[in-house]
């Protein structure tokens, strides 16, 4: 039995996709088939359920114990690896990170040249994805590390605070509000709004303070994606409250005017978070403190 096996199969209960699990390991469906097969053969006991009428795939009770064992010994095999390039003082390896679109498009990139620069036999291999769904593949393995808007404390989950950003008020440069510098949220009342959906932890935070003092605004659009928000701002259907760093851009090329809140509850906190139980690779280890410094 080869290490690459046991990856198979966890790769397949990760993914939940025969194609998926043979796109990481480079191998055909087939050989995922026959590998899972090799395994039940091995220790004679059914590892996966195909669920009848759904592409899904489900463990078998033996299926539990044997998946979360494999994934002890991936992580060892890692950490094996990473202290035998450490001897010769080599940081390399592939750190996957799972990310939300406003701060992977906007806040990561300046870090991960720096990772780079730093590190060059090492890679971040960066996905965007909801919130979430960051936090479902931290915590399945499926991803190293998530680094998310607003992170909340969860059982099983390390979470490290990185420097917060502050929640900005965005408008067309010709709209009435654009050449004011700063603006109190009671003037925001009864105005059009272009929201992030529900679901989304920025969307909840300001629903929140602006419960708090009192303000009602009126809902012209949703949208799950900050590049959206900031497009329909643009072409007037409305304001908007995103984080500063993500229309810096747009503020610098005129495209959008930027006016500062007034009270001190408007800040974004952003976070890494990681599985508790795992010990992260020495790439990890070093974006993460990257992260965490301003």
């Amino acid at each position: 039995m080869h290490i690459e096996t046991l990856k198979v199969f966890c790769d397949l209960v990760d993914t939940q996709s025969f194609s998926l699990a043979a796109e990481r390991n480079f191998v055909t469906q087939s050989a995922v088939s026959q590998q899972i097969r090799t395994l039940e053969d091995k220790f004679q006991r059914r590892l996966l359920e195909r669920v009848r009428g759904r592409r899904e795939v489900r463990l078998t009770p033996a299926g539990e114990v044997f998946y979360r064992e494999c994934k002890n010994v991936l992580v060892s095999f890692d950490n094996l690896q990473e202290s035998m390039r450490s001897l010769i003082g080599t940081i390399s390896g592939t750190v996957k990170v799972a990310t939300v679109y406003s701060v992977g498009l906007h806040e990561l990139p300046a870090k991960v040249r720096e990772f780079m620069s730093k590190f060059p036999n090492a890679k971040i291999d960066l996905e965007y994805s909801r919130t979430t769904r960051v936090v479902r593949d931290v915590l399945g393995g499926v991803v190293e590390l998530g680094v998310l808007a607003f992170p909340e404390p969860r059982r099983g989950l390390t979470v490290v605070q990185m420097p917060s950003d502050r929640l900005v008020v965005i408008c067309p440069p010709d709209h009435e509000f654009a050449e004011r510098q700063q603006i109190k949220a009671k003037e925001l009342k009864g105005r059009d709004f272009v929201h992030f959906e529900r679901d989304v932890p920025t969307r909840k935070a300001t629903d929140k303070i602006l419960k708090t003092y009192g303000v009602d605004v009126r809902k012209v659009a949703e949208f799950d994606n900050i590049e959206t928000i900031k497009r329909a701002v643009e072409v007037g259907f409305g304001l908007a409250i995103v984080p500063h760093l993500s229309v810096m851009d747009e503020e610098k090329n005129k495209q959008l005017a930027i006016i500062q809140l007034a009270e001190k509850e408007w800040v974004r906190p952003v976070g890494v978070i990681y599985r508790s139980d795992r010990t992260l690779s020495i790439a990890a280890k070093k974006f993460v403190q990257l992260l965490e410094s301003k």
